[in-house]
Parts: C-alpha cells; sequence; structure tokens
C-alpha cells in the first residue's frame, strides 16, 4: 500500500512554555513547514495523564492548549498549509489507541523507561493513562499513517514502540490487509525518526548542568515565551556565569556549563555554529559576550511574545484554527478508522 510522505509532531499543552522547547522544537517545525506535509498537534489528551497539579485543571488546560496554539503561530507556522489542532477534537485518536492496546504487548510497555521517571517511586499511584501514553503515541502517529517524526532524545523509545506496533498490527492482520486491496500486507507505515540536525539542549540560566524546566521554582531559570523585552534582558543579564574569559575554541567549554549553555543559546539563535560564535567573542569577557546576547535574544523572542499575547487576547480566532485543523485532520483519521475497522473485523456503518 502506498504511504503518502507526511510528517506528525505533537507538543503537550502543560504550560509556561520556554526557550527551551522554542529551539529544541518549535524552530523545527518551522523549518519543516517548507519541506514536508506536516500536522502540527496539540496533544491535550497526553497532558491529563499525570495528576491535576501537574497539568492545572480544566481552565489551565484550556488555556495552555490555545497558548501552544498562539506560539506555533507567532512563530512562523501557518496553519493555511498545515493543519494545527488539538487532539481531543478527533475521536480516532482514541478509538485506534483502544485497537494497539490490544496489539501492544504488557512487557514492551514494562520496558518504557519515561513512565519509570515520571511515575518515580510511586508507581502503584500512576495512572493507567501514564502507563499506557506510549499506546496513544502510536496511535497518533498512525492514525494519520505518518511517516516521519520529529523526535528526541527521550521520545526515541516511544517512535521504536510505534514501529513495533504497526509491524504487529501488519502482521496479525496481514490476510485481512490484503483483502482490502493491500497487495503487500501493509496497512501502516513503520515511521521513521525525521533527522532535522543536532537537537539544542537548553539549559537553565541559574544551573548549567540541569535542563530548562517550567518546573524550575525560579522563574529566572528560564526564558518563557511569554517574557516582554525588560523581562528577556534582565534574566539574561542575572545568568550565571563564571568569573574567567569566554574561550577561543569550543574545547574550552567542555568543564564550564554556563559558558556553553550561553554561547549554544546564541548560536541557536543566530543560525550559527559554537565555533563561530567564540570566533567572535573568545578572550572577551561575559560583559560584552551578555550585552550581544540580550540584543540577540530580544530581537528574536519579544516579536513572539508580543504576537503570543495578542492571539490569546482573542481566544475565539485560536479556536477557529483548532476546529478548521480538526476537520481537516479528522478527513485523514476517518479513512484510516473506517479501513482498520474493516480490517480488525468490526461491523460500522456504511
Amino acid at each position: 500500500m502506498p504511504f503518502v510522505e507526511r510528517v506528525f509532531s505533537g507538543v503537550q499543552p502543560t504550560g509556561n512554555l520556554h526557550l527551551g522547547n522554542y529551539l529544541g522544537a518549535i524552530v523545527n517545525f518551522v523549518k519543516m513547514q517548507e519541506t514536508h506535509n506536516c500536522i502540527y498537534c496539540v496533544v491535550d489528551m497526553h497532558a491529563i495523564t499525570q495528576g491535576v497539579d501537574v497539568w492545572g485543571g480544566p481552565v489551565e488546560l484550556a488555556r495552555n492548549t490555545r497558548e501552544v496554539t498562539a506560539a506555533f503561530i507567532a512563530s512562523g507556522i501557518d496553519p493555511s498549509k498545515h493543519i494545527v489542532f488539538n487532539q481531543s477534537q478527533v475521536s480516532g485518536h482514541a478509538e485506534l489507541a483502544w485497537i494497539f492496546n490490544c496489539v501492544a504487548r504488557m512487557g514492551w510497555l514494562g520496558r518504557m523507561t519515561q513512565f519509570k521517571e515520571k511515575a518515580g517511586k510511586d508507581r502503584e499511584n500512576a495512572s493507567v493513562g501514564l502507563f499506557d501514553y506510549p499506546v496513544l503515541m502510536a496511535a497518533d502517529i498512525l492514525l494519520y499513517r505518518a511517516t516521519h517524526v520529529p523526535v528526541g532524545e527521550d521520545q526515541k523509545q516511544h517512535l521504536e514502540l510505534s514501529r513495533d506496533i504497526a509491524q504487529k498490527f501488519n502482521n496479525d492482520f496481514a490476510d485481512s490487509i490484503r483483502s482490502q486491496g493491500a497487495n503487500d500486507g501493509l496497512f501502516f507505515p513503520l515511521p521513521e525518526p525525521l533527522i532535522t540536525g543536532p537537537a539544542t539542549r537548553v539549559m537553565s540560566l541559574r544551573d548549567g548542568t540541569k535542563k530548562m524546566s517550567k518546573s524550575d521554582a525560579s522563574d529566572n531559570s528560564r526564558i518563557n515565551l511569554t517574557d516582554d523585552a525588560d523581562t528577556i534582558a534582565q534574566k539574561v543579564r542575572k545568568a550565571k556565569t563564571d568569573p574567567e574569559p569566554l574561550p577561543t575554541e569550543e574545547k574550552g567549554l567542555e568543564a564550564r556549563p554556563e559558558a556553553d549553555n550561553l554561547v549554544g543559546i546564541f548560536a541557536a539563535l543566530s543560525g550559527r555554529s559554537k565555533a563561530d560564535v567564540l570566533r567572535d567573542f573568545g578572550g572577551g569577557q561575559f560583559s560584552s559576550f551578555k550585552n550581544a546576547l540580550v540584543d540577540l535574544c530580544v530581537t528574536k523572542l519579544a516579536p513572539i511574545a508580543g504576537e503570543m499575547k495578542r492571539l490569546v487576547a482573542d481566544p475565539g480566532h485560536i479556536d477557529a484554527i483548532l476546529n478548521d485543523g480538526a476537520d481537516r485532520a479528522r478527513a485523514i483519521a476517518d479513512e484510516t478508522m473506517k479501513l482498520s475497522k474493516d480490517i480488525v473485523g468490526f461491523i460500522r456503518r456504511r
């Protein structure tokens, strides 16, 4: 069965998108739309797999869903050319996840390291949804028979599971798939990771050994995408450094996590390499480098914050974008679900 090359990307609406989310994912989403057929999904069903204290409850979930959508658009994603929608509007995600629950094996899910990390020591009290999260992720991707998925290090294992589920479904129902006209017996593709170049790993502005995170108690540890120009400038100037001048070569950053982080941020925002940045600023003091970094961050990020503020002030406009995207996503998903049900043997309304 021929597959349309299609990219699926999802972001959880858990609030406080920051520079790490922008450089680690959204920047690549914007680039991908120039070369690929893309579906951008705000995965609100995934958000509720943890406790309400994590996702904030119904009011926060709706607000965060709109904020992520606003971040997509403010950063340059065009919802008229590519599909932008929230997951819960398309029932096929849940329907296909149930079929996949009956294809996936307990042992496969038991090896998922992210569940162990998120559940912590109190695994008996974790939700079934958190344990089953990777199966829903497989359904997200395969509902659109997506061929490529951009993934970070923490999601590679989940993509492998998606491939295992697709392969087992194809094997288990090979004869039925052929009866639907697929002579090769393949209904679902085995999605490939989309290589978008080295991901920018953004660390805390207060501790260069820890990832930038919305859960950090100090707001000064991160640059939020909603921060205005003055706040961005203040946070960069307060960012932790060390007393030594910047090195002239990358090797000199190895034992200096804070310096490495700030140089990496400058490189990513300017579209240059760390080596290029050090050619300009190596040997100098942090004060002059930070001034340049402030100017760069404000130039790149403040317009995004301004546009996000404008967009979230009009929730009806954002909802219209999500509704239109959901209609377009549903047209693809419904076809997959009709065929999936026929393959499995479910009787459905014709």
